[in-house]
């Protein structure tokens, strides 16, 4: 089973930056690719930023030139660094991603399984006017 976990939110000012963190649990785990969904009160999911595998990278309109999402395949981490924050901005950030979990070797065979969509916690960003 896989986990990520998401870390870097908080309450900041209209302004302001965050930087969110998107974590692959375990060593033999790995990230494929990522996006960051937002999710606020009333409001219907959004797709704030999504990083392929080879690190291309998609921004919803609302957020471009202020958000940038980013990867370590060494550290097997996502994260989001969130510029000139709004309180429109306000929302709880998830992350889903494809992870690749590594299985070992059978000969010279390397084994692994692939989960796709796997949701962290989310965490929460307030911005204030």
């Amino acid at each position: 089973q896989v986990h990520l976990v998401e870390s870097g939110g908080g309450l900041v000012q209209a302004g302001g930056s965050l930087r969110l963190s998107c974590a692959a649990s375990g060593s033999t785990v790995s990230i494929n690719a990522a996006g960051w969904h937002r999710l606020a009160p009333g409001k219907q999911r959004e797709v704030v930023a999504h990083i392929s595998s080879d690190g291309r990278t998609n921004y919803a309109d609302s957020v471009k030139g202020r958000f940038t999402i980013s990867r370590d395949n060494a550290q097997s981490t996502v994260y989001l660094q969130m510029n000139t924050l709004q309180p429109e901005d306000t929302a709880r950030y998830y992350c889903i991603a494809d992870v690749r979990q590594r299985l070992g070797k059978a000969g010279d065979i390397e084994n692994f399984e692939d989960y796709f969509g796997v949701w962290g916690q989310g965490t929460l960003v307030t911005v204030s006017s």
